[in-house]
This record gives structure tokens, C-alpha cells and sequence, in this order.
């Protein structure tokens, strides 16, 4: 694992931590249509177009991260 591999994963990490402390928002829906499959090419999911990281991640998901990953 590179250093910025490293910074990425402390980054998430705070950010879960964060949001355990202020509740999850629910403000916008999660793309997920239940069709989880990733794209060997891409790394994308086939359904709703997220990477790992974003489907993992989205429960502690700012808003605007939120907003972000829909575009």
C-alpha cells in the first residue's frame, strides 16, 4: 500500500467515524437498484455505477459526497 493508499484509507476512516457521531443522512436516496455486479473493466457496478469504495462508503456519506458520487 502506497502512502496515498494509506491517506485514502485513514481519510474513510474518519469520515465513518464522523458520522457515527452526527447520525446517518438519509437526505438522498442510494442509486442501488439490486442489480450488484461489478464491471471487470471498468470497476463499476453494472446497476447503479458506483465503485467499491462509493457503495461501501455511502452510509457515512456526506450529502454533498452523496450528490457527488450520483453525477
Amino acid at each position: 500500500m502506497n502512502k496515498e493508499q494509506d491517506a485514502e484509507r485513514m481519510a474513510r476512516r474518519e469520515r465513518r467515524k464522523q458520522a457515527r457521531l452526527r447520525g446517518i443522512d438519509r437526505s438522498i436516496p442510494s442509486p442501488c437498484i439490486s442489480v450488484c455486479q461489478l464491471d471487470d473493466g471498468s470497476g463499476l457496478c453494472i446497476g447503479c455505477l458506483r465503485n467499491v469504495d462509493e457503495i461501501r462508503d455511502w452510509p457515512v456519506m456526506t450529502a454533498e459526497e452523496k450528490k457527488a458520487s450520483w453525477r
